[in-house]
């Protein structure tokens, strides 16, 4: 396996649970639902662009108060709609592990320098497009690389990194809202890697995800798994509706794939060609039209499709527009 797709298989599916850069303290869960605003000088607002280049992308998505595609940088969200690039004036954070649910999108990560928010962000959301931000859990404690959420907003999950006194290492769950959390079992789960879980949009009971040999569904939270594909590289997973769109590494190829968990019925979908050292890092779909879908790759390519995959247009190039 050539070395680029290692590194990256190592972030993504190779997960630890003692990553680098990531820290738990032990202090109190702070569960402040308060919202909190920037203290620099600038006005939160969202402008036009003519310039995008996105050196890290931290997850994409279409959440229900929007009718663009978001993406989630190091440093900020970049927003497409219409044709045209937006961006935020401020608040200009890095949303690590960003997820989209129908009133906005919740996040983990890092703070922008000077808005006066803790560091890190442990779980947090916004419901104005990022102008405010809500405390969800483990605000000032905690960084997740890997969260979800159902676009509902009805049921978290976190992988713990680090075992503290109100998370486990491994999967955790919450549902109500952030308040309490419980570890997941993961019965009859024998992958040799940790990936990233996607949420059923409607059942927060629901989860998917991704690993090194497949992927494994849970209707109970996670408690117990099943594994509903071959055993294949998978490096991105999303629901759209009550099917599973993922992406695989196969023979040195690249593909997306819906599968119907429930009579495991399986269709490939048309996708430009990508090299195999540039795999498909995040999945998307519009859960208010299923028909528009949005992946983006290691590289930071972007591409966009409005006909459920039939065709695709190619929004960023290396992070660029």
């Amino acid at each position: 396996m050539k070395r680029k797709l290692k590194l990256f298989m190592a972030a993504f599916l190779g997960l630890l649970l003692l990553l680098s850069g990531c820290s738990s303290k032990s202090q109190e869960q702070n569960t402040d639902s308060k919202k909190t605003t920037t203290k620099t000088t600038t006005p939160f607002s969202i402008v036009e662009t003519n310039s995008i280049n996105l050196k890290n992308i931290r997850g994409i998505g279409y959440p229900g108060n929007d009718h663009a595609l978001y993406i989630a940088g190091d440093d900020g969200l970049k927003l497409y709609k219409d044709k045209k690039w937006y961006k935020t004036t401020t608040n200009q954070h890095d949303y690590i592990g960003f997820q989209p649910i129908e009133t906005g999108f919740i996040a983990s990560g890092h703070p922008q320098k000077g808005t006066g928010f803790k560091d890190p962000f442990g779980l947090i959301k916004s419901v104005d497009k990022g102008k405010t931000l809500q405390k969800l859990a483990f605000y000032n404690q905690a960084n997740f690389h890997f969260t979800a959420a159902s676009y509902s907003g009805n049921g978290l999950y976190v992988i713990g990194e680090e075992q503290s006194d109100s998370l486990s290492l491994g999967v955790n769950y919450s549902t109500d809202n952030g308040k309490t959390w419980k570890k997941s079992e993961m019965q009859n789960f024998d992958a040799n890697s940790m990936g990233m879980i996607a949420v059923h949009p409607t059942n927060g009971n629901t989860i998917a995800m991704s690993t090194r040999s497949g992927i494994y569904l849970s209707t109970d939270n996670g408690n117990t798994m099943k594994r509903i594909t071959d055993p294949i590289m998978v490096t991105a997973v999303t629901f759209s509706g009550n099917s599973i769109l993922y992406s695989s590494v196969e023979d040195e190829s690249i593909f997306i794939k819906l599968i119907d968990p429930l009579t495991s019925k399986l269709t490939n979908l048309p996708i430009p060609f990508l090299d195999y050292e540039n795999p498909i890092t995040y999945l998307a779909v519009n859960q208010k039209n299923t028909n528009q879908l949005a992946f983006s790759t290691y590289n930071n390519d972007v591409y966009e499709s409005t006909d459920g995959g039939k065709t695709w247009n190619n929004l960023l190039s290396a992070g660029k527009k």
